[in-house]
């Protein structure tokens, strides 16, 4: 008698998961932290950033906004020198050349003169200090600065004045408050629960949530040389201003000692006083925040609004050897939950470590080691001297260990994944999948297979995740196994790691967070069956459980993901470290820093005594998901001028443009005639003119709602239609003509519904002396038209990848085509090839559109894809 199988959890259906989305494009309501007193103002306004900044250099800025260098000229130069220039010995010898300085009436004549400008008159982000941290009798130097200072730098900064959340609010999505909505910081149960404590004892408080990341990274190969920044923010900026580098959002808190203690040749001791150096530095450079937090500190906006701040420690963000480090607990355990170490696979919650418990095990330090040792190991922590969060106010470590995208999900279970799905399907067949998928702007082609990369990168991992369901379907599996599980399996992934990422997120969302990982748990037996794995206790992979609860408390995880602090590691430690002589460097990287953070903060000062001095905008609330539209952008020229009719046949594939063309004109001429009354007029009609301008290219953008009015847009999506052509070095570049979604009138934000899929051949405008020989008075066509050729409709999804299945459709043995306003294009489409048991071998990327039968639109390029196809 066969076991009974464990009944699979089913995804939840299109309808379910469109309307939990659909509703993250209205304006939420709203229930504010209830009484008056909190993030209230203690005293009058004062002076704002910028007027307290202009009276700090005095007198000379009344005429001149750009003092103290003489003129925008000599700014300039000294801002070009600093950020973007050559070495300090290269810009003194271009400014010795004989006129340089003279002709350009520069204040300064080499690169000393320039820096004791900045340094004595310039003021910005505080200095940094050197203080000596002794650990088991050794002395290590560490570069930090005053947390304080540096919570009141950016709580001042101008710029996110406007922006700052005061107090903690519950967003819902319905009028009867049933389902609670989580994105900004703010919005999560956490902040909400810490007011309401401090409020007991503090009424009128404002909470200033700190986030600290940290992570070591090494500066150069040859030297192996390292660094360990560590970077502070604030919750009360938005995220999507923290996670630009080019905002400023995070602050520099120090560099922590590198030594590797190569000395202490027992390797568990080395890591014991390595660990206790870590949580000594971190001690004292977090040391200010336990009163602080208690009592609250006057806190001035950019406004010159004072309020009484309570900088509370909230999140740590790092990777899994960080968390471990911060959390004192030992590699392969969870550092949040008690979770047995063998029970990591399994699909149970277990409860968060007691912190209680942890605090009373670390007082018996002074009983002696032996004791303070075995204390710790019944606690389930390693036996550090005075854990840095010991003694921070309202702040439990293990609830602030946050969900980590890059390392966790891509550098983690996504990593694991390839390979498990590798070793079931054969690297050759994997390999030879990738090199027959057909381009597009959101996924890289590898067209030499991934199972030989090495080194793989986060981003490479992402790129291969959005195709990576396509290298399984149809896959033959060894001793007649069904792929059914394993596709199952893998989009269930996939979908946890998409959901995971949404920049916000409901109640109902966060349901289905948890199908997608539950859907794994039903399916992962596959590997099993395979013989993969053995076992699923991998600590990446326990972590999937905790992102629901985590999300709830402190907000969506791109408020918190590493991703954002890796790209800091250039600016603030490699590019610091490149402007040294390489020895002692640390002195010379800070005081760098500093300079560079002084520019910047001149630069602002300038442009807004440019501006008029103005006063911060009151702006009103940004919500995510309501903002984020994207606009179609064309080139204001054709690529090319002129292209003939005949041309578009032979080189841009366009079989049928003149009959295409043709039935436009007369449908548009006569909207009201049938399509068999369109095709037969159109039979008669003749044109004067036998070239079109041609673009080759659409472009899709996204507006920062937190940038300047007039501020670049950001290009999130383009579709290419471009004929082959030969490049100078005569390769030949394969012709490309991209996959789209398009409207057909009565589409929606999300859902299928009035889509259909096309292939772009050409896209063209009709010049005006041609408008007026071919339309009738008062009727004018779109400036941009494209001739596309049609897919088949959409149906239902299919069941184990969730999928839609499309084809060419088809005419008399012609393909389908149309010309269309290009406004109709939403964005481009990637379409999977439907390979069967094996790739056939004479597919190729830049052929697989045309060789291939049937496709599965690929709903996993990019987040808005995945939001759209259901």
């Amino acid at each position: 008698m066969l076991a009974a199988q464990p009944e699979v959890n089913p995804a939840p259906t299109r309808e379910a998961q469109k309307s939990a989305e659909d509703k993250f494009h209205h304006k939420p309501v709203i229930e504010k932290y209830p009484g008056r007193l909190a993030g209230r103002s203690i005293s009058v306004p004062s002076l704002s950033s910028e007027e307290s900044y202009g009276s700090v250099l005095g007198d000379s800025t009344r005429e001149n906004p750009y003092a103290p260098f003489k003129s925008k000229v000599d700014w300039e130069i000294a801002k070009w020198a600093k950020l973007r220039g050559a070495g300090s010995t290269a810009f003194s010898d271009l400014l010795n050349i004989g006129g340089v300085r003279e002709s350009l009436d520069l204040s300064y004549g080499t690169s000393v003169q320039l820096n004791k400008i900045i340094n004595d008159k310039l003021s910005s982000r505080p200095k940094f200090t050197r203080s000596e941290v002794v650990v088991n009798g050794e002395v290590f130097p560490l570069y930090s600065r005053d947390i304080l200072e540096c919570v009141r730098a950016l709580w001042g900064e101008t710029d996110f004045t406007p922006y700052l959340f005061v107090v903690p609010e519950k967003h819902y999505i319905d009028k009867g408050k049933t389902i609670r909505m989580y994105h900004n910081m703010h919005t999560g149960k956490w902040w909400w629960s810490t007011q309401e404590a401090v409020e007991k004892d503090n009424p009128g408080v404002t909470i200033i949530p700190i986030i600290i990341s940290s992570d070591k990274t090494q500066l150069t190969v040859f030297e192996n040389k390292t660094a360990y920044p560590v970077y502070m923010t604030i919750g009360n900026i938005p995220k999507e201003i923290r996670r630009k580098p080019s905002r400023r959002g995070y602050v520099l808190l120090g560099y922590l000692p590198t030594s590797r203690m190569k000395n202490i040749k027992n390797k568990s001791a080395r890591r014991r006083i390595l660990g206790n150096v870590f949580h000594a530095c971190m001690a004292h450079i977090l040391a200010p925040l336990k009163e602080a937090g208690k009592t609250g500190i006057p806190m001035t906006s950019g406004d010159g609004v004072t309020r009484r701040g309570h900088p509370i420690y909230a999140t740590f963000v790092g990777d899994y050897p960080e968390q471990v480090l911060v959390t004192a607990v030992k590699t392969g355990e969870c550092p949040t939950c008690e979770v047995p170490r063998d029970e990591l696979g399994e699909d149970t919650d277990f409860p968060l470590r007691d912190l209680e418990a942890i605090l009373t095990a670390l007082d018996a330090l002074d009983e002696g080691p032996t004791i303070y040792a075995q204390a710790c190991v019944d606690a389930g922590i390693k036996p550090i001297y005075h854990p840095f969060w010991e003694g921070l106010p309202y702040t439990n470590i293990y609830r602030a260990i946050s969900p980590d995208i890059l390392h966790q999900l891509y550098q983690g279970v996504i990593k694991h994944l390839i390979a498990w799905v590798t070793a079931c399907s054969g690297e050759a067949e994997v390999d030879a999948r990738c090199r027959r998928l057909p381009p597009n702007h959101n996924i890289r082609l590898f067209l030499n297979g991934i199972t030989s990369l090495s080194r793989v990168t986060g981003k490479e991992h992402d790129q291969i995740s959005r195709f990576l369901l396509s290298l399984v379907i149809d896959i033959q599996l060894p001793d007649g196994h069904s792929s059914s599980k394993l596709v199952g399996a893998v989009r269930a992934l996939l979908d946890f790691v998409y959901l995971a990422q949404y920049p916000m997120h409901t109640s109902e969302t966060l349901a289905h967070l948890n199908n997608a990982l539950q859907r794994f748990h039903d399916n992962k037996s596959i590997f099993v069956d395979l013989g993969v794995r053995d076992e699923f206790n991998l600590p990446k992979f326990h972590s999937c459980r905790h992102y629901t609860p985590y999300i709830k408390s402190f907000g969506t995880t791109d408020n918190y993901n590493t991703e954002y602090t890796e790209r800091l590691y250039i600016d603030l430690a490699k590019e610091a470290y490149r402007s040294t002589n390489f020895k002692d460097e640390f002195p010379q990287m800070t005081l760098w820093l500093e300079r560079k953070e002084k520019i910047y903060r001149h630069e602002n000062y300038i442009q807004w005594r440019l501006d008029g001095c103005p006063s911060p905008p009151v702006i009103e609330d940004i919500y995510p998901g309501i903002v984020f539209e994207r606009q179609l952008k064309m080139t204001k020229h054709p690529t090319l001028k002129s292209v003939r009719m005949s041309r578009l046949v032979t080189d841009y594939g366009a079989t049928l443009f003149r009959d295409a063309l043709a039935r436009y004109v007369v449908h548009l001429n006569n909207p009201d005639l049938s399509p068999l009354q369109v095709e037969q007029n159109s039979q008669d009609l003749s044109f004067a003119f036998n070239s079109v301008p041609v673009y080759h290219r659409i472009k899709f953008t996204t507006q920062d709602p937190y940038s300047a009015p007039g501020g670049p847009d950001s290009v999130v999506d383009s579709i290419h239609v471009q004929p082959r052509k030969t490049l100078k070095n005569g390769e030949d570049l394969p012709a490309r003509f991209d996959t789209a979604l398009v409207n057909g009138g009565n589409g929606q934000i999300t859902g299928v519904t009035g889509y259909r899929v096309v292939q772009v051949h050409v896209i063209f405008s009709l010049q005006a002396r041609h408008i007026r020989s071919l339309f009738s008075r008062g009727i004018t066509p779109p400036r941009y038209l494209a001739y596309v050729e049609w897919f088949s409709p959409f149906k239902d999804p299919e069941a184990d990848h969730l999928m839609y299945k499309v084809n060419r459709s088809m005419k008399d043995g012609y393909r389908r085509s149309s010309i269309i306003p290009v406004v109709n294009i939403r964005r481009s489409v990637h379409l999977l090839p439907k390979f069967g048991p094996v790739a056939p071998a004479d597919w190729k990327s830049s052929n697989v559109l045309d060789k291939c039968s049937h496709f599965f639109v690929n709903s996993l390029t990019d987040r808005h894809i995945y939001a759209t196809l259901f």
